[in-house]
This record gives structure tokens, C-alpha cells and sequence, in this order.
């Protein structure tokens, strides 16, 4: 997949094309959904696919004040988009010149003028343009003129125990889940294992001198953090060119939190013990950390005894939980 930041930079003889529009957090059930109708789409037509999103969510620069956290950074995103099968995805920088572009202008400027969109898809309560003018009935007016058809596809739903009816699956959603930990039924609405990315960095080094040493993520990371306390997962080191081993996965007992038995870590620390390894060397390399399972929360230990008890214990549930 090519990843555009502006139509100038589409390739000469790209052709013509069906759009998938939206914000496209986490890459969920829902834009699933609307991904595999492009395929099918872009299928019958021979046309190429292409997804049209953006480098961040529009209230960050619109009301940064009621902006969420978002699932997933920019670079996870394309990634998941990527593994999907596109040809394409047009990231658009939305900062105050995008958010002022009128809504006829901006179909014009990237669907027919840049991307020669002949269908273009979008979900139900997608908005588009200066204040949010541009909806679903605005671009098939604009479709009619300008030689493309347009689908909006409905929300996929799933039922919650939290609630009566069917749930539309969200963004939102998964971030509730994620906030209490419930990362297993969070990777059912996102359709994959939900994932944090970042360096490894030194630590206090403590987990090693216990006998269960970790690779511990800068705080700078990308993607949510879930709840914490420890997780089952997998570890990946990211491709890096000319290292040899590069895109190795690994199971890791994962601990999210600020350490309150010892109580010296101003800031919430996600680190991964490798199962069954102590001779990987990962300062300095870049890692996708996954989270499959939670084993347990976070809490203080009495001593190093009833910790490293515990640790063992975790070290054997994580096993376990990968295993299934």
C-alpha cells in the first residue's frame, strides 16, 4: 500500500478509484465493514481502493478541549489499513486550513480532481468540510455532477451485557474497555489484538535483579494504554534495516502501572517480561507490545518475597493464556 499525504503525490497512470472516507481509529468492525465493501467494490469496477483519513482527530484542532485520546497513533493506523489489501491511503494533515475548506470544495479538491473517485463509501454519521457542512446527501448532489455514485454504509452492532439493545460498535466503545482492562472483548470489536508501539528505554533495572528482567516502552509511546495491571501478549520488535532477527515476536507477561510496590515511578510504565528469554538485547529498538489477556491488577506487595511469588505466578498464567 502507498501512503499519500497530498494528490499531487499520486502516481502518474494511477487511475481511477473507489473512497473510503473517515477518521478510521483502531481500524474496528465498522470500518472493516466499509473496507471489505470497497474491496468488492473496487473489484467489479477494476478500480484501485484508496482510504481517505486523517493525521489526527478533527477536534484536536477544532476543540482540542473535547478531542478523546485516540485508539491508535497515525503510524499504527496505516499499518492496520495496509493489512487490509488497499492500494491506498491519503492521510490529510487537519489542521485550521483543512477544517476550513468548504465541504464542495474539499469533494472536488480530493475525490474528483485528485483521486478520480468513481464510488465513494462512507458510514452513516460521517461529516466532512467547513463546520461539518458536507454529509452523504451533499455528495451524491456533487456525485451526480461529477460522474461518481455513493454508498453509506450501516453501523455493525454488536449486543453488550452493559445494555438492553445493540450497540454500535465505536471508538468510543473500545475505549471504554480499554480503560477498565478488558482488553479480550475490546479485540473482538477491533478484530485484532489491541497494541501500544514505542522505544525501549533503560529502566531502574529492578526486574533483572529479580529474575524477571523487562523491556520497558518510553513514555512517549503510541496507541492507548489500557488499565493497569498485567496482561498476557506478544512482544514484536519491528523491522529495523540491516539488524539481523528484526520482526521477531515474542510472548511477554506485560505489566501496565507505576510500580506501587516501590512506589518511585511518577508515571504509568508499560513493560514486557519475554517469556523464557533473558538474552535479548532490545535498547533502542522499536517494539509493538500486544495485549491478549489481563491476568490480574495492579497492586502493592508487602516485600520482595510475596512479589517475585507472584511474578512466577504471572509468568505461569501468561503461558497459559497464550497457549488457549
Amino acid at each position: 500500500m502507498i501512503v499519500l499525504n497530498d494528490p499531487a503525490e499520486i502516481p502518474e497512470g494511477f487511475g481511477s478509484t473507489v473512497v473510503a472516507i473517515g477518521k478510521f481509529d483502531g481500524v474496528h468492525a465498522g470500518h472493516r465493514a466499509l473496507i471489505e465493501k470497497l474491496l468488492v467494490d473496487a473489484a467489479s469496477d477494476e478500480a484501485r481502493t484508496v482510504a481517505v483519513t486523517f493525521d489526527r482527530h478533527p477536534l484536536a484542532t477544532i476543540a482540542p478541549d473535547a478531542s478523546p485520546e485516540q485508539v491508535v497513533s497515525i503510524a499504527q493506523k496505516i499499518d492496520l489499513l495496509a493489512a487490509s489489501g488497499l492500494d491506498a491511503t491519503l492521510v490529510l494533515t487537519f489542521d485550521a486550513a483543512l477544517a476550513s475548506v468548504p465541504a464542495e470544495e474539499f469533494v472536488l479538491r480530493y475525490l474528483v480532481d485528485g483521486l478520480r473517485a468513481r464510488r465513494v463509501l462512507i458510514g452513516e454519521d460521517f461529516r466532512f468540510g467547513h463546520r461539518g457542512a458536507g454529509d452523504a446527501t451533499l455528495l451524491r448532489r456533487m456525485g451526480d455532477d461529477h460522474g461518481f455514485t455513493v454508498e453509506v454504509i450501516p453501523p455493525v452492532a454488536s449486543r453488550s451485557a452493559d445494555v438492553a439493545d445493540d450497540r454500535r460498535v465505536s471508538s468510543t466503545w473500545i475505549r471504554e474497555l480499554l480503560s477498565v482492562g478488558d482488553v479480550e472483548r475490546a479485540a473482538k470489536l477491533l478484530g485484532h489484538d489491541h497494541g501500544v508501539r514505542g522505544e525501549i528505554v533503560h529502566g531502574k533495572r529492578r526486574g533483572r535483579a529479580l529474575g524477571f528482567p523487562t523491556a520497558n516502552l518510553a513514555p512517549s509511546l503510541d496507541g492507548f494504554v489500557p488499565a493497569d495491571g498485567v496482561y498476557a501478549g506478544w512482544l514484536s520488535v519491528r523491522p529495523a534495516e540491516g539488524v539481523l532477527g528484526s520482526g521477531a515476536q515474542h510472548p511477554a507477561a506485560i505489566s501496565v502501572g507505576t510500580n506501587p510496590t516501590f512506589d518511585d515511578v511518577p508515571e504509568r510504565v508499560v513493560e514486557a517480561h519475554v517469556l523464557d528469554r533473558d538474552d535479548l538485547d532490545l535498547y533502542g529498538r522499536t517494539v509493538d507490545v500486544e495485549f491478549v489477556s489481563r491476568l490480574r491488577g495492579m497492586v502493592a506487595f508487602e516485600g520482595l518475597d510475596d512479589l517475585i511469588a507472584q511474578m512466577r505466578d504471572d509468568v505461569d498464567a501468561a503461558r497459559d493464556a497464550l497457549r488457549q
